[in-house]
């Protein structure tokens, strides 16, 4: 089995959906404070289901894709 790569899609499991776009990226570790979340994503720097989003407040819900720096995550429910 090949290990994964950075660009394959990690699920993070969420207590409850929807779930806010900063507050996920914090949630999964992909920015150190809400407020770099916030900031990647007023510059368009992070990709929701591949295409640029700058809506801090973005609804996910379960299966959506979140891709910034290298790495992609998944939306999952327990």
């Amino acid at each position: 089995m090949n290990p994964a790569s950075p660009a394959d899609p990690r699920p993070v499991v969420v207590r409850a959906t929807p779930i806010e776009l900063a507050q996920f990226i914090k949630f999964g570790g992909l920015a150190e404070s809400g407020g770099a979340a916030k900031q990647a994503i007023s510059q368009g720097r992070v990709l929701v289901n591949g295409v640029a989003e700058t809506r801090k407040g973005r609804k996910l819900v379960v299966g959506d894709q979140v891709a910034f720096g290298g790495q992609t995550l998944v939306v999952a429910s327990q």
